[in-house]
């Protein structure tokens, strides 16, 4: 089959370019709009507590106010504010009420709202909207801030907005020029490796272009699977797809290059060497596609949308590489035919004996101790795991520059640290009669004794008096970690416990929400990972028509994940926070799913080998020797890639760029080039078992190569 895809897109370039322009197009003109989301409620489903709460909110207290933005008032010297200075701030949160803006009601200054000490006071920003992430309430709020500072001068105050929806928009605004400078450091760092590797400029510009165009067409077939599947992206998918892309993207256009160029050095005419490289890396190209595709779909399994949302949007964006990679590519290079490698000549010659060489002996001679050591390596890096904590506040990762942070740091110097996100507990009548209001009083106490609670508001009732709403401030930040223990564990269990006969009660707010997730990810964890991993574990098993070999391959994947996690953990965790909670699974996924290209690249060459009669040791040490140069090469620009995300200001960002780069830097020099080899050298025949059908000897086929034979000067000189 892949060798009939090769040999059309080969033979029939221009109309496999034309189809993909005219998709291209289309896609660009039909496809809505992808919108994606920072809120972690919209991910949660339905029979978590905290998203019944909001329910039961939206029913019975329709027109509750929760600002959606809170103003922040100091006065710029640091000192208390004065008589003159609270009347300011209410000229102020007049002046800007009277500005009218769309979906903002209310701009209200609390003569209450003012710290202990003095030195700050609060203006409430209300909305007609609960959404604090809708999109014209956030443009709202950035008008608000400002007309706001036009209103500044001379008052001898400062102000910044913070809450939800000013959040809200410092991460947009913050994700934008992420995925902008990500974009551009990507773009650069593919073209500059190309360059280095093939020395021809039309190499390194011509995958970009072509994945480009892969891009274009991904994100219209996401968003129209989005749209359709009712499903919201997280506000991070842009600059993930963006190196998934052009990172998995050259990873496979690299695959068929180098065995091009393997076929054109053999002698064979371009068009034939071409469609003979398609096709015979094309079922390995599939197979680390349908790999990857196959770990990102398992998170379509997770009870968080946000999750099952990734999953789907990183599926699609890989079959879309895949079927490129399999036509577009192919049809593009057949074109341009060895032009593609101007001005370089290498491709006319084989490349001497090298690094290559000798790490190909190395593992055909000491597979024993290459095993021993790249597999201690790991098992101690993957002791890091052990202290691995998870951090769910995503805010905290926000730039410290930002206005929002800020204002929301100065807020909890005056104020008890949940003053800003109050959690809401809501009790209801089981029946539908009114509730006993003498019985809400003294739960009122019951919740303000738990320890952590800083104060409770009394109960507000609905008109129908069946439901009761009490606003709980917490002594710690919303997303801190001791907040999401309170409220998932003793003050929920006091809410359940205590509350008056004849009612159900629910427990809200974003704290709730974090809580939920923190529950909702433990569970996915459980599921995730071993449905992915059988997943993988069919797939090789079907690709090499063995048992035994997929064995072996899912533990040295097993151990780079740890190795990986471990020493992630180890250089970003310190004593005061964790990781982004999502890092395990991105980890899982990335370095199990798309580090097995590079095992998967080894193995079906030393197959190959084999099945030519070669005999264990001599396969192992060609496959090495042919197809290090390609995982080397691929796997520098995809850690590259990934890389490119530390540069982001975002912390998770940054640890989310780090642990995949080194995973795959990983799995490609220690798990596939040396681990990998030496374990099959061991293993021998059984590990192609059952299908290990061998040809007769190859007449070449000849004794490893001694060291000494080896020229240390090439190295990875591949071009």
């Amino acid at each position: 089959m892949f060798r009939g895809i090769g040999r059309f897109s080969v033979n029939r370039p221009w109309l496999v370019i034309v189809l993909w322009l005219v998709a291209t197009a289309a896609l660009i003109a039909l496809a809505p709009q992808l919108k994606p989301t920072n809120d972690q409620a919209e991910f949660l489903p339905s029979d978590y507590e905290s998203v019944r709460a909001a329910q039961v909110q939206q029913d019975a207290f329709p027109q509750s106010r929760q600002p959606s933005a809170i103003g922040v008032f100091q006065r710029t010297d640091g000192g208390k504010l004065t008589e003159a200075d609270k009347k300011e701030v209410g000229e102020i949160a007049a002046g800007l009420q009277d500005k009218k803006f769309a979906k903002i009601t209310e701009v209200v200054a609390d003569p209450g709202a003012v710290s202990p000490d003095g030195k700050i006071s609060l203006v409430h920003v209300f909305a007609s909207t609960k959404t604090a992430h809708d999109e014209t309430l956030v443009d709202s709020v950035k008008k608000l801030r400002t007309e706001a500072a036009e209103l500044l001068p001379d008052s001898g105050l400062k102000l910044g907005f913070t809450g939800a929806s000013a959040t809200a928009l410092d991460s947009l605004e913050a994700s934008d020029s992420t995925d902008a400078m990500v974009m551009m450091a990507t773009l650069v760092l593919i073209i500059v490796l190309l360059l280095i590797i093939f020395r021809s400029p039309t190499i390194a510009l011509m995958p970009v272009l072509i994945i480009g165009v892969v891009f274009m067409v991904t994100m219209g077939v996401i968003a129209t699977a989005s749209d359709l599947a009712g499903l919201e992206a997280p506000a991070s998918i842009s600059a993930i797809l963006i190196v998934v892309l052009f990172g998995v993207g050259t990873d496979y256009t690299l695959f068929l290059l180098f065995r091009y160029r393997e076929h054109l050095r053999e002698g064979q005419e371009p068009k034939e060497a071409l469609a003979d490289a398609a096709g015979r890396v094309g079922e390995t190209i599939a197979s680390a596609a349908g790999v990857v595709i196959a770990a990102f779909l398992s998170l379509l399994l997770s009870s968080m949308g946000m999750l099952s949302s990734m999953g789907m949007s990183l599926a699609i964006a890989v079959a879309v590489t895949l079927i490129a990679a399999l036509t577009l590519v192919p049809a593009v290079f057949s074109l341009l035919g060895t032009k593609a490698f101007w001005p370089s000549k290498a491709w006319r010659k084989q490349p001497k004996p090298g690094v290559t060489e000798r790490v190909g002996n190395f593992a055909a001679r000491k597979p024993a101790l290459i095993a021993a050591v790249s597999g201690g390596l790991l098992v101690v890096m993957a002791l890091g795991v052990l202290g691995f904590k998870a951090e769910y506040d995503t805010e905290s990762s926000l730039p410290s520059n930002l206005e929002s942070v800020q204002a929301m740091e100065e807020l909890q110097s005056g104020f008890s640290a949940g003053q800003s996100d109050p959690t809401s507990v809501f009790v209801k009548s089981t029946d539908g009669s009114p509730l006993d209001k003498g019985r809400l009083s003294a739960y009122t106490t019951e919740l303000a004794a738990v320890e952590g609670v800083d104060k409770v508001s009394p109960p507000q009732v609905n008109p129908k008096g069946d439901v009761a709403q009490y606003s709980v401030i917490l002594d710690f930040r919303p997303a801190a970690d001791e907040a999401l223990d309170l409220v998932g564990g003793e003050l929920r269990d006091t809410v359940h416990a205590k509350a008056p006969e004849g009612t159900e009660q629910y427990v809200g707010g974003s704290t709730a929400v974090l809580a939920d997730v923190q529950t909702a990810v433990n569970r996915d964890y459980k599921l995730v990972f071993p449905v992915a991993a059988a997943a993988i574990m069919l797939i090789l098993g079907l690709m090499l028509r063995s048992f035994i070999a997929p064995l072996y391959l899912m533990i040295s994947v097993g151990l780079g994940f740890g190795g990986t996690l471990g020493a992630t953990v180890w250089l970003f965790q310190d004593g005061t926070g964790g990781l982004l909670f999502m890092l395990p699974v991105i980890v899982y996924l990335f370095v199990v799913a798309i580090g097995t290209d590079y095992n998967i690249l080894m193995v079906a060459r030393l197959r190959e080998e084999i099945q030519n009669g070669r005999q264990p040791q001599e396969a192992v040490r060609l496959a090495v020797v042919q197809s290090a140069p390609t995982i080397s090469a691929a796997a520098i620009i995809l850690a590259g890639t990934f890389g490119v995300l530390m540069l982001a200001d975002n912390s998770m960002l940054k640890q989310m760029g780090f642990a995949v780069a080194f995973g795959i830097l990983l799995s490609a020099f220690v798990m596939a080039t040396l681990l990998v080899p030496a374990v099959t050298t061991l293993v021998g025949p059984a590990a192609w078992w059952p299908g290990n059908r061998r040809a007769a000897p190859a007449a070449d086929a000849a004794p490893p190569v001694e060291e000494k034979d080896a020229d240390p000067l090439v190295g990875a000189r591949t071009p």
